[in-house]
């Protein structure tokens, strides 16, 4: 039962604590304690976080007496300490496993060029916005969905970002990926990332796990649609 001793605050829509949901349910740690908390409404700045988080980000994560915050770092503590619950998330085969944390770690490049990208569109106002920046942004972007893309396209087809089996690349990555397609991506433009994103977005532990908002709300953006 040791869910029930794990206590997770998290905002619906946000990748790093859509990461967390998805290593929690794919260790079977399905009861913890969860508050859902209004990115709106600045709760993430909230004393309740603060007691947790100093930096006032979410998700915030305790289990017991032990801390962990960032997704990634909540992402590995999970497996380390239930490695042998759920699933495994973690490739045994060196080469995999040397895949998997590369994939791990470019997938924070490509959630920083998403954001530049996404964040500018929607929140900066129009005054203050620059062309020549908007530019360089969507230039970078578009360079990153074609490394995505080639990475994809080198691996067989219907397996995942590090070889066969499922994996924290797969955890890590993968709500990025959402966001490309909720915001308009053309699935005929990125056919990989397209056929990546069919691939996953019914698995129990994401559909689980899917942003609540984004289920009122199926419509979604169109800021990446010409992309």
């Amino acid at each position: 039962m040791a869910a029930k001793s794990m206590t997770l605050l998290w905002g619906s829509g946000s990748c790093p604590c859509w990461r967390a949901m998805i290593a929690l349910e794919e260790k079977n740690l399905q009861g913890y304690n969860h508050k859902l908390l209004s990115f709106d409404k600045m709760e993430h700045k909230s004393q309740q976080v603060l007691d947790i988080n100093p930096r006032g980000q979410l998700p915030s994560f305790k289990h017991g007496d032990n801390i962990v915050n960032d997704s990634y770092a909540i992402c590995f503590y999970l497996e380390s300490q239930f490695q042998n619950q759920g699933n495994r998330l973690i490739p045994d085969a060196a080469e995999e496993r040397a895949l998997m944390y590369q994939r791990m770690f470019e997938g924070q490049s490509f959630y920083e060029k998403l954001n530049n990208v996404i964040y500018y569109d929607l929140f900066v106002p129009e005054e203050e916005r620059h062309a020549s920046a908007l530019s360089r942004n969507k230039e970078a972007l578009k360079a990153e969905l074609g490394l995505w893309e080639a990475h994809l396209q080198k691996q067989s087809p219907g397996s995942f970002l590090a070889g066969s089996s499922f994996s924290l690349a797969d955890v890590v990555v993968f709500p990025t990926m959402a966001y490309l397609f909720r915001f308009g991506l053309s699935e005929g433009r990125y056919p990989k990332l397209g056929e990546y994103y069919a691939l996953l977005k019914d698995r129990p532990s994401i559909k689980a796990s899917w942003p609540p908002h984004w289920l009122e709300n199926p419509k979604g953006h169109e800021a990446l649609k010409d992309f």
